[in-house]
């Protein structure tokens, strides 16, 4: 058996599309998987250090890989309506001033790239694991909070308030969904691995979609947020038609992020090169 590292993400999404595999339950085509399960920006880490052979990652930081990385047409995290929220400890203020603090879940993520990308210069940013952005925020510790996963739809019990959907400004301004995060492969594998790979996912995929309830033991181990209602919320905004393949649609999406982040000085890399 060919063995792959793969590193995939806790968020629930990344644990409902992976279900099948993590519990053996599709065929893994004569593949041997080994995986890990990692907050988003200790992925976009160890992927550009070279201890995957598949991952899931951050777009922002698959620009920077995009001569060592394929991506793979299933298992994104990418659509309309799907940003990282920008929220304020006390008002909907918008960043104004280098004396405030804002807090983003990690320097390669697509949500720090976003608050790069539209506001500037304009606040300290400190990068923090995401599950510390909100009871930071609540406690009072910081000003702003770039908001990710489970958070989007939990703020508002915690009385934090909505400054920007940065999501809703990418559309508005590209006219394209906005592309956070996908599985690549290195372009260590043989494209026929890769391939293989990109079938095993989206069988596990599939599987899910099938049976969601059957995921949700999963999916509850990994979680920061244990409501099994806010777990299948997650899956219904994030799991989507471009999960199951980018198509041409998620192709332009890259393809913009690519263009936007070069122009905007944050990002040099790309384009990205998708599996067959």
């Amino acid at each position: 058996m060919d063995r792959i590292r793969l590193g995939i993400s806790t968020c629930p999404n990344d644990t409902f599309a992976f279900h099948g595999l993590l519990t053996r339950a599709v065929d893994s085509r004569g593949l041997e998987f080994e995986i890990e399960l990692l907050d988003i920006e200790a992925l976009n880490g160890r992927m550009l250090a070279g201890d995957f052979d598949v991952a899931k990652v951050s777009y922002a930081a698959a620009i920077g890989m995009a001569e060592s990385i394929r991506v793979l047409p299933s298992g994104s995290a990418l659509g309309f309506g799907v940003g990282p929220l920008l929220l304020s400890a006390a008002s909907a203020a918008r960043p104004t001033s280098p004396e405030q603090l804002t807090l983003c879940p990690g320097e390669q993520t697509t949500a720090s790239l976003l608050f790069a990308m539209f506001y500037p210069g304009t606040t300290r940013v400190e990068q923090v694991v995401f599950s510390e952005i909100m009871p930071r925020l609540k406690a009072g510790r910081a000003d702003f909070g770039v908001c990710i996963h489970e958070g989007r739809f939990t703020w508002q019990a915690g009385g934090l308030s909505l400054v920007e959907d940065l999501g809703t400004r990418w559309e508005r301004e590209t006219a394209c969904p906005l592309p956070l995060g996908g599985i690549v492969a290195s372009r260590r594998l043989p494209m026929a691995t890769a391939i293989a790979v990109q079938r095993v996912i989206l069988d596990s995929l599939e599987l899910a979609l099938a049976k969601p309830a059957a995921a949700l033991p999963t999916m509850r181990a990994h979680a920061q947020e244990f409501d099994d209602a806010v777990l299948m919320q997650h899956v219904d905004l994030y799991v989507n038609d471009y999960t199951r393949d980018l198509g041409e649609v998620g192709r332009r999406a890259l393809a913009a992020l690519c263009e936007r982040t070069a122009a905007a000085g944050l990002a040099v890399g790309g384009p990205l090169e998708v599996v067959p």
